[in-house]
């Protein structure tokens, strides 16, 4: 009886966390439909989507996909043995799916900060797949079907836990690529405030994506290691809800910037001629947004960038031109140079 005492109060406390995880993420999905909504009116049409918003569609409907599923199997109550041998691997296997758009993220993220560095990029390649090959072999060995009053959940058996391996090289893998990231953004040398401003931004957002995301990852290794085979998977529902809220607030967070940035462009292209408009905008570059100029004498295109790229924008000095007539109707003008 006792036994049977502390199975069901291991029970309630996971279905607890796990109703805390889907509110936190119902929550904020509800809060972030305006920012959803404004990355799809900033493409130029849903049949050539940008690589932000690919990703930003994957992560936050992949991890929905996989919270649903891995809830389902915790909540029903018509499971045997049979049918939860049909299931409970698809929980895991999503699970490392939404790492993997997880670490996708945050790995094009310091490319683009690093500036496209060529050795930079061949290392977080092999990192990426030295990790997604350890995080399928950890997550899969030793699974065992644990059906407990219908619900169907999978547990980890043997004398060596490997499941808990899982949460060790994800956590890796995220201190590599943001100590990257990290040590390239503090090299900046801001000009201004608006970069300094944007740095800041970047340093703030790896950084509380890391704190947030390891507590996570700390508490579910706890749990395997202390909980019983029912219970051993009580804090996914955490992680799932903390990688989901914290990849898709990056994304968020650089297509705002971006979009700010092109608003003080087109700021600075309506005080300006046309001709001069047209000058600023092939040498003015956004921190945050594509590059994709056409030279119209030329014909040339310049190399296309991902809209998290992170560059030093070009100092423009445009001439404003003013035209006088004097008292007896003779036109005269004169220019200066200005900083812009």
């Amino acid at each position: 009886m006792k036994e049977l005492s502390v199975i069901v109060d291991n029970q309630a406390t996971e279905k607890y966390l796990r109703i805390a995880s889907i509110s936190i993420a119902l929550y904020d999905y509800i809060i972030t439909l305006p920012a959803e909504w404004r990355f799809y009116r900033s493409q130029s049409s849903l049949s050539h989507l940008r690589l932000a918003c690919i990703l930003f569609v994957l992560i936050r409907y992949g991890s929905i996909i996989v919270m649903t599923i891995s809830n389902y199997g915790v909540f029903s109550t018509g499971f045997t043995q049979e049918t939860c041998k049909n299931y409970y691997m698809i929980a895991p296997c999503f699970k490392v799916i939404q790492t993997m758009i997880s670490q996708v993220i945050l790995g094009v993220r310091t490319f683009n900060i690093a500036r496209r560095d060529r050795q930079i990029g061949i290392a977080l390649v092999v990192l990426y797949f030295v990790s997604v090959a350890l995080e399928w072999f950890t997550n899969m060995f030793n699974r065992i079907p644990v059906v407990v009053h219908g619900n169907c959940t999978p547990g980890n058996s043997g004398r060596i836990l490997s499941a808990w391996f899982f949460y060790t090289v994800a956590m890796s893998y995220d201190l590599a690529v943001l100590t990257i990231s990290t040590v390239y953004l503090l090299r900046y040398n801001p000009l201004n405030s608006r970069l300094e401003r944007l740095v800041r931004v970047l340093i703030y957002d790896g950084i509380g994506y890391f704190v947030v995301l390891t507590g996570s990852n700390i508490l579910n290794i706890i749990l395997y290691h202390t909980s019983d085979i029912q219970t051993q998977a009580a804090g996914a529902s955490i992680g799932f809800a903390v990688i989901w809220i914290m990849s898709q607030r990056i994304l968020i967070h650089l297509r705002e910037l971006s979009e700010t940035e092109t608003r003080r462009l087109e700021n600075i292209a309506a005080m300006r001629s046309p001709q001069n408009a047209r000058d600023a905008a092939s040498a003015i570059r956004s921190p945050l947004t594509a590059k994709s100029h056409t030279d119209p004498e030329s014909g040339l295109n310049d190399a296309h960038t991902d809209d998290m790229e992170l560059d030093i924008c070009t100092c423009v000095k445009p001439t404003v031109t003013l035209d006088h007539t004097d008292e007896c109707g003779v036109s005269s003008s004169w220019g200066a140079p200005m900083v812009q």
